[in-house]
């Protein structure tokens, strides 16, 4: 679920954020004591309180195990599987009362490079459908979607005016899902990414990428790019 947000960015996001990319990029890992808050407190000038709300909401999230008396370390997170929606984000704007909006930046075709067509488990060189599209809440970008589609899926997918339906919204109509593999990481956002969604390349994003799958065909590959500081995702979760 995406939620815009207007202000300055709450003191212990400096923190979390800080946290949740060295986790992301490897400079800590799996089992790894996380500075205390003691050192994080002096290190960004902040109290105590501010510091321990950043571990702690980590810690709900599941990247961080906390150890009274002892300190937090980065989770075993392997040991968790996780289940998430395919949903349309139209629909989760709506559902909040709020505005989408949607700005098409590119919507083409392209002769598929050796790595886009892994991603669909197609040929070199076949051609495919590419779009690169920018969503907005309530006018403020929450959203960078870059997307390839499997023309013998969706042939008709550069007909559509994807500034009045979703990407999502129309796949999903032509062909029904039925598999979807995906992951999710913190990262720091490409040039253009941090264009489109008017952010500093030093800020993170929570990326996911996804595939999905109808009548056992590859039908879409998708990345997406939220700004951390505007967007948290929402799932259930089973040890």
């Amino acid at each position: 679920m995406a939620r815009a947000r207007t202000g300055p960015e709450p003191q212990y996001l400096k923190v979390k954020n800080h946290l949740r990319e060295g986790i992301a990029r490897g400079h800590w890992v799996a089992g790894d004591l996380l500075p205390s808050e003691a050192a994080l407190s002096l290190e960004f000038g902040l109290s105590r309180m501010t510091v321990n709300r950043a571990l702690r909401e980590l810690h709900q999230e599941g990247l961080v195990q906390r150890v009274q008396g002892v300190g937090s370390f980065v989770a075993q997170l392997e040991r968790i599987s996780a289940t998430l929606t395919v949903r349309d984000v139209h629909e989760e704007i709506q559902q909040r009362g709020h505005r989408h909006e949607a700005r098409v930046h590119r919507l083409t075709s392209v002769a598929a490079s050796p790595a886009q067509a892994a991603l669909l488990d197609v040929a070199p060189g076949q051609t495919l459908f590419h779009s690169l599209i920018v969503h907005m809440e309530n006018g403020v970008v929450i959203q960078c979607e870059e997307r390839l589609v499997n023309p013998q899926c969706a042939p008709d997918y550069l007909a559509q005016d994807f500034t009045r339906t979703t990407p999502t919204h129309y796949l999903l109509q032509v062909a029904p899902l039925s598999e979807a593999r995906w992951s999710i990481e913190s990262t720091l956002p490409s040039a253009q990414e941090a264009r489109l969604l008017h952010i500093e390349r030093s800020e993170p994003c929570l990326v996911l990428r996804r595939t999905t799958y109808s009548r056992g065909l590859a039908v879409t590959w998708v990345k997406l790019t939220h700004p951390g500081s505007r967007y948290f995702l929402q799932g259930s979760f089973q040890a």
